[in-house]
This record gives structure tokens, C-alpha cells and sequence, in this order.
């Protein structure tokens, strides 16, 4: 039986992948672009929507929501999604549809036009979603509420499932209205909308799917309905029978209490994951891999333990998610339907297992620490390009419930700017200014030195930095002193500041330093304050990797006094020894209550 896999994670091949990514949020243009669209299409934006409206026969409340759903009333300057979509109504040419060409046939407007000129752009998303309805009954639906299908359809996604999701989106904006601004600065509004989505229609939206991955089966033989099942064989991975192997058989929860869910990137797409994982020399597997398409392969059964983490107290305890993409170019990667797929995904185990919905137990590879200092650095997936408060929003409205509690204490922050609350750029993808990390320095000032960390100017680097969503107790606050308007807060932080001696150490001390993070980002936030005492006299605490009783797993000190957030405790594996979870530097890391008093809590 193979047990201690504490580092038996690896990333697979980075590779650059064009793949289905379907939309969601960006920038809608004005510049005309080709003379046949200006001969035959509206001056305005709210003038095009009524005109598509009334030449296709689809309600104009329907086409602001796709537009406003796909785009936000942007064209991105009539450049492509990474989908190959263009415009508001992101018009596609790739190689599950073809409904940029479909729309030129459809209206007699040139490619160029719907690409580059608004109002062509909303003509020829009309004129699709038109034949849309025509190709799955014979009339156009009566009303709004029939429009559902047709919207599901419209989104050419890889499963029912995610057709459905994006109709849902879209009906959600019906429901709950929205003003906006085009890039000319007209405003749109679309006021509330008293509708029942006709969900009963959805089982006629045909889907285009790419072909089932070799090892996989489209069955009902997974935890996660609509998953596609790539569970490997127990005979040929299972570490408890076989070697060499990629996983270890379990019982969860009964065997391991299960309160976490690690999130990753692929550093590649879906098909180089399963790859991996179905290779079973490379001694690593993962629960789910979610692809740009917002399909999801299950590729483990939630009840064993997957070699994922890099720390093996966390493969016992959490479940693994994998996901199309690469961490350094996130923003070229991530798109609102691979974060919907993966939001209906997690807000299903959340409530299967009564994980609550906050950082602390939707976590990231790159915040899990590493076991060990011989262990460390642990990965960085899925990187400062993942949005957590925007993927929080599609979790909860899933309906799972954010944590409540006491007010929150004051000191207490999270980060939550808004860079990381929506998709920056065209179509529902991001942009580089999508960054979620934030740098600490050794003073008051962006103008002081940035703490000590590893060398080299990797950009995917968390030694000097933190990411948004995760609490910190903060003792002293004021603006930046190089005036950049830049918020500074005080917080000890768990340096590597032994990465330059000789020899270099992993080893990480915990010092007073401050975070700049953009003004009024800094919110409150659930959770404990500890401060620590030593049980020992010579005044420092020892920080470890992981809640067990051994030195082997001191991964760093903290001074008496300091003080941390603490936003969850657990009780070490078979003890009655109580640990708490602190948010060390950029990862959390873990101190007995036997060294903590608990001095506000919620």
C-alpha cells in the first residue's frame, strides 16, 4: 500500500489549446465597419435590438440578455474570443459551428460587417437565434418564457447540461434586469422581467459534443450526474492492490472527514489531464477534470483519495478538481463556461458533504502548503487569473449559502477588488488585468523594497504576495506614501527569507510586513483571531505544514503575540488534538491551539 504521496503531483505538458470556449462578459463596439451593414442596419444599439427584434421575430428583452450575457455591450474592437466568436452576440466560426457564416447567409450582410459594426452584429444574432426556434418546433415560441431552448441552443455547448446553464444565465438577467453602457456611451436597460423559462424544452436542444475521450464512457456510472465517466480501474491504479499506481482506495467521509475542495489548473487542456491521469506510471490522478467547453469528466470516485495536492493530509481530506488551462496566461485560458460547469460541480459537492462556501475550504493548489520544507515550494495552480469572488457568485447562486456568523472582527480583511469580480475582457473571457495577487513590501510605501521570495521574476510566484478572498488580521493601516492611491495594510507574513542563504532553505519566518491592495478592496471578513504564546521559552511557535504532531512537519516560526486570522480548525486524525488553520503568507499552514488563544471569533 502506497501512503505517503506528498509530492506525487505533477503538472502536465504546457501547451497553448484554441478550444470551445463558449461566453459570457466583455465590451460591445460602434465602429462601423463595411458599407453593406451601414445601407441596411440601425445607428444605435437600442435602435438595432428593436430593429432585429422586429424583422426575426425575437423579443428584444431576449436579445439585450444574450448580448449584454455574452459581451456586455462590447465587441472587443471586432477582434475573436478565444472561441472564435466575434461581437456581442459572439457570432462563432470554429470547429463545433459555423454561426458567423450562418448569420452572413441568413441577413445578406458581409462576415466583416457582423464582426466589426454593432447593429449588423445584432441582426445576425437575431437571425440565428430565429432559426434556432424554427429547428426545434415550427412556430416561434409564443412568448419570452419559450425562448429558453432556443437561448440553449444558441450556445452550441459541449453537454445539455451547460446548454441549460447558459440559458439559465441568460434568463437570470431577464429576471433581474441590468443597465449598461456600450462603447459609445449609450445606455441600454432592460427593465426586470416577470418570467417562467420553459426548462422542459431543454431535452430538444441537440448538442455538439466532441467525440468521448478513449478510457471514458458516456454512462450513468459516476457520483456527479452528467459527468462523463473516466474512472480508472481499480485493478490496474488502485495503490491498496497494484504497483505502480495513482491512487488509494477509501471509504469517504467515513474513513477521512471530506471539508475541502482543491481547485487546479491543467497547465494544458482537458485531454492532456486524462491523459495523465490515465497513465498509471505517473502516480497522480485527481476527482474531476473540467474542460474549456464545460464538460466534466470524472476521473476518480469521490470516495478515494487522489494524489493531487502535493500534501497528503489534504489528498485524505479534499476532493480534486482539474481545469483546461495554464496559470501564468490564466486570462487567455479561463471563460464563463468552464466557471459555470465547474460552479454547478462544486456547489453539488459543497451541499453533498456541508462544505461551507468561502476560501478557506474552496481552495487552491497554490494555497495548500507544502507538507515539509524538503517538500516545498508547493504548485501554484490555478494562479493570480482565477477569479474567486466571480466564481463564488455562480457557486452561490447555485444556492449554496455563504457563511454567517458574529460581525466580523475588526482588523479582519479579505481582498476583493474588482479585477477579481467579473471577466474583463470580450465574450466572458479575461484580460491581463484580471491579476488577483497582491505584493507585500517591507514598509508603508510601494516605494520601499518588496519582501524577501524567490529570485528570477517568475510571474507565477507566491512568495512575495497574497490572492484575493483569503482573511488576514491586519495591526496598522494608511494610504500609500509613493501616492499611488494604493491602500497599505500591516500583516505578519510568513517570509522565505532564507531562499538567498547558503544553504538555501524552504524555511519561512514569519515578519511585519505590508500588503497594498487597490482602496476600498479591503472588506471584512469570517473568521477567528489567534494570537500566539509559546509553550516553550524561547518566545517563538513553530508553524507546520499540516495538522500532525511531528517535526517533521515544521515548515516555519512566528514570534509570541503575532496575530492571524484563523478562519477553520480541525481535530488532527485520530486524536483529540485540536489544530488551527492560519493564513501564513500566501498559503495557509497550521499551530495547535495548544500555542494559539483565540482572541475574537465568529
Amino acid at each position: 500500500m502506497r501512503r505517503r504521496q506528498e509530492t506525487r503531483r505533477v503538472h502536465v505538458t504546457r501547451r497553448r489549446w484554441a478550444g470551445a470556449l463558449l461566453a459570457l462578459a466583455a465590451l460591445l463596439s460602434f465602429g462601423l465597419a463595411g458599407a453593406p451593414a451601414q445601407a441596411t442596419t440601425a445607428s444605435g444599439v437600442n435602435a438595432a435590438f428593436a430593429q432585429a427584434a422586429q424583422k426575426y421575430g425575437v423579443p428584444q428583452p431576449v436579445l439585450e440578455s444574450v448580448c449584454y450575457l455574452e459581451g456586455r455591450l462590447g465587441a472587443h474592437g471586432g477582434q475573436a474570443s478565444i472561441d472564435g466568436g466575434y461581437g456581442c452576440m459572439h457570432l462563432v466560426q470554429n470547429k463545433k459551428a459555423d454561426t458567423l457564416d450562418q448569420a452572413a447567409k441568413l441577413t445578406g450582410l458581409s462576415v466583416a460587417a457582423l464582426q466589426h459594426d454593432t447593429a449588423a452584429n445584432i441582426l445576425g444574432g437575431a437571425a440565428v437565434l430565429r432559426a434556432e426556434a424554427l429547428a426545434l418546433a415550427p412556430k416561434l415560441p409564443s412568448s419570452v418564457s419559450g425562448w429558453y431552448a432556443p437561448i440553449a441552443a444558441y450556445s452550441h455547448a459541449g453537454s445539455r447540461q451547460t446548454a441549460g446553464m447558459y440559458a439559465d444565465a441568460a434568463f437570470k438577467l431577464l429576471s433581474s434586469g441590468f443597465t449598461g453602457t456600450a462603447d459609445d456611451g449609450e445606455t441600454v436597460t432592460l427593465a426586470p422581467q416577470s418570467v417562467a423559462p420553459d426548462k422542459a424544452t431543454l431535452a430538444a436542444v441537440p448538442v455538439t459534443a466532441a467525440a468521448v475521450p478513449a478510457g471514458c464512457t458516456q454512462d450513468s456510472n459516476v457520483d456527479y450526474p452528467g459527468a462523463i465517466d473516466c474512472v480508472v480501474p481499480a485493478a490496474s491504479y488502485d495503490c491498496n492492490v497494484t504497483s505502480p499506481c495513482t491512487y488509494q482506495s477509501s471509504s469517504r467521509p467515513s474513513s477521512y472527514a471530506m471539508y475541502a475542495v482543491t481547485i487546479h489548473d491543467i497547465e494544458g487542456t482537458a485531454q492532456d489531464a486524462l491523459n495523465v491521469f490515465q497513465d498509471r506510471t505517473s502516480g497522480v490522478s485527481v476527482h474531476y477534470v473540467i474542460d474549456s467547453d464545460g464538460t466534466v469528466y470524472q476521473a476518480l470516485r469521490e470516495k478515494d483519495i487522489a494524489y493531487h495536492a502535493g500534501n497528503f493530509y489534504y489528498n485524505e481530506h479534499a476532493v480534486g478538481i482539474e481545469h483546461a488551462g495554464v496559470d501564468a496566461t490564466g486570462y487567455q485560458w479561463y471563460n464563463a463556461t468552464e466557471y459555470l460547469a465547474s460552479a454547478k460541480l462544486v456547489a453539488y459537492l459543497l451541499t453533498k458533504y456541508n462544505i461551507p462556501l468561502d476560501h478557506a475550504h474552496v481552495t487552491a493548489h497554490g494555497t495548500t502548503p507544502a507538507p515539509t520544507t524538503g517538500s516545498a515550494p508547493n504548485h501554484v495552480d490555478p494562479g493570480k487569473y482565477w477569479l474567486w469572488d466571480y466564481y463564488f457568485g455562480l457557486i452561490h447562486a447555485q444556492g449554496v449559502a455563504y457563511p454567517t456568523g458574529n460581525t466580523p472582527a475588526a482588523g479582519l480583511f479579505r481582498v476583493n477588488p474588482s479585477s477579481d469580480q467579473t471577466p474583463l475582457g470580450a465574450n466572458g473571457t479575461e484580460t491581463a488585468a484580471n491579476n488577483s495577487f497582491f505584493t507585500l513590501y517591507t514598509g508603508p510605501s510601494t516605494a520601499d523594497p518588496v519582501i524577501p521570495g524567490a529570485a528570477g521574476g517568475d510571474s507565477t510566484d507566491e512568495t512575495t504576495n497574497i490572492e484575493t478572498q483569503m482573511p488576514y488580521y491586519y495591526l496598522a493601516e494608511k494610504a500609500d506614501e509613493a501616492g499611488t492611491g494604493m491602500e497599505m495594510y500591516e500583516i505578519w507574513y510568513g517570509e522565505n527569507d532564507r531562499l538567498s542563504a547558503s544553504p538555501s532553505s524552504q524555511y519561512a519566518d514569519a515578519k511585519l510586513a505590508w500588503v497594498a491592495v487597490p482602496a476600498g478592496s479591503a472588506v471584512p471578513v469570517h473568521s477567528y483571531v489567534l494570537s500566539l504564546k509559546p509553550t516553550t521559552k524561547n518566545g517563538t511557535i513553530k508553524i507546520y505544514g499540516r495538522p500532525t504532531t511531528s517535526s517533521s512537519y515544521v515548515i516555519g516560526t512566528a514570534p509570541t503575540g503575532s496575530q492571524w486570522a484563523a478562519p477553520k480548525s480541525v481535530y488532527e486524525d485520530g486524536t483529540s488534538n485540536l489544530w488551527f488553520a492560519i493564513d501564513y503568507n500566501h498559503r495557509e499552514a497550521w499551530v495547535p491551539t495548544t500555542e494559539a488563544t483565540v482572541v475574537a471569533w465568529y
